[in-house]
């Protein structure tokens, strides 16, 4: 019997050793790795100059109180400004967590900054934005709230895509609007455009703050290092972790400058948040996405799987839309796929779902071509068995 509490429903495979876009479990086995850890292994598995980092970093010092100046946050932080369109950055310790400063950061710049008392945020149905009670709250899915109540107040929910029905969800309580640029949980749904657009719009008109969650589409996943520098809208609060940390755990919230004064001495801390040990990976990290143009390599990856997904399993009667932004990809198929992932798994390709008919993939940006062969073959392979045994029954 376990010793822990069985909050996950694991796969039944124990890994124990990786390394670029290759796993090994404790039998030995071999898997390539098309999941990521969710989105957080964006240089794949023990990247090494990540490493070399890291194992530096050990010899020196572990963690200082946030009560002493920070070097090495003053270095990751810097990195991250210079390459947004941020002025600052708290550091914390994981994507929830970055969601939580945000949505303080908006309360806050509201009631003593601008005097407004305003402290709702709206976000959208089929988003997910953390476990905690309030990110959970912020998540646009019932299935994540069951058994928690009471939630807390100041949340309001509305369908994506449809800028009536938002603007109709603004009041003079109003703070904030929250979204991600690609509902990665609620099945890998791109936002359209034209809707930030005006989402930004009413943003502006109504006095209210862009947040963006980047947890999972920041640090290149998109095909560039922020899912919003592919659109013509600048946030005025985004927020990452996952990719950040190359698997090290670290969030961060970052925003614009008129957002400082909200956050003082004393108004938001964390105890392990940007520890030197964190700093230094995230700077690491994001040294090496820079130097090898891991964006710009997710990217031409990205349309290269959508387009070898598209001629293989298109003609599928299981499969209707092959959809994502760089190596963020969702195949919609027309039945339940958790047996179809087991069975991936099974072969020695290690992928997830993304809601109940989703198959979502997410390979390093740095993945090969002949990875990607592989990865699309055994795909194909597995729902064209699937297509054929409904044929017969």
């Amino acid at each position: 019997m376990s010793s822990l509490f069985p909050t996950y429903a694991r796969y039944p495979i124990a890994l124990v050793k990786g390394k670029g876009s290759r796993l090994w479990d404790d039998q030995g086995k071999e898997y390539l790795d098309f999941m990521g850890g969710l989105a957080v292994t964006n240089l794949g598995h023990v990247p090494d100059e990540v490493k070399d980092a890291l194992v530096a970093q050990l010899g020196e010092l572990w963690h200082a109180s946030n009560l002493f100046v920070n070097p090495f946050q003053e270095k990751a932080a810097k990195l991250l400004t210079d390459n947004s369109c941020a002025d600052a950055v708290f550091f914390c310790n994981s994507g929830a967590e970055a969601n939580e400063a945000a949505i303080k950061l908006a309360r806050r710049y509201h009631q003593k900054v601008l005097g407004t008392g305003r402290y709702e945020v709206i976000t959208f149905t089929q988003s997910f934005h953390g476990r905690t009670l309030a990110t959970l709250t912020a998540t646009g899915q019932d299935k994540v709230k069951e058994g928690f109540l009471p939630l807390p107040e100041g949340f309001v929910h509305v369908p994506l895509h449809d800028l009536p029905a938002l603007e109709a969800a603004i009041t003079d309580r109003t703070a904030a609007i929250m979204l991600e640029l690609v509902q990665a949980e609620g099945g890998v749904i791109v936002v359209d455009p034209d809707f930030l657009r005006g989402v930004r719009e009413l943003c502006d008109r109504h006095g209210l703050l862009l947040i963006l969650d980047e947890v999972q589409t920041g640090m290149g996943r998109t095909g560039k290092l922020f899912a919003h520098q592919h659109y013509d809208v600048e946030p005025d609060i985004f927020t990452l972790a996952k990719g950040i940390g190359s698997g090290f755990p670290v969030g961060a919230m970052l925003g614009k400058e008129k957002l400082i004064p909200a956050f003082t001495a004393g108004s938001h801390a964390t105890t392990f948040g940007g520890t030197p040990i964190a700093s230094t990976v995230v700077a690491a990290t994001i040294e090496s996405i820079l130097k090898q143009d891991a964006p710009a390599r997710a990217a031409e990856s990205g349309e290269y799987l959508v387009a070898q997904l598209s001629d293989k399993l298109l003609d599928l009667p299981l499969v209707t839309e092959i959809r994502g932004r760089g190596l963020l990809i969702g195949i919609q198929c027309t039945e339940p796929v958790a047996d179809w992932v087991s069975e991936l798994h099974q072969r020695g390709l290690l992928v997830v779902s993304a809601g109940p008919t989703v198959i979502r993939l997410l390979p390093s940006l740095l993945v090969s071509r002949e990875d990607i062969d592989r990865a699309v073959e055994l795909i194909a392979a597995v729902l064209t068995e699937a297509a054929a045994a409904k044929a017969t029954n």
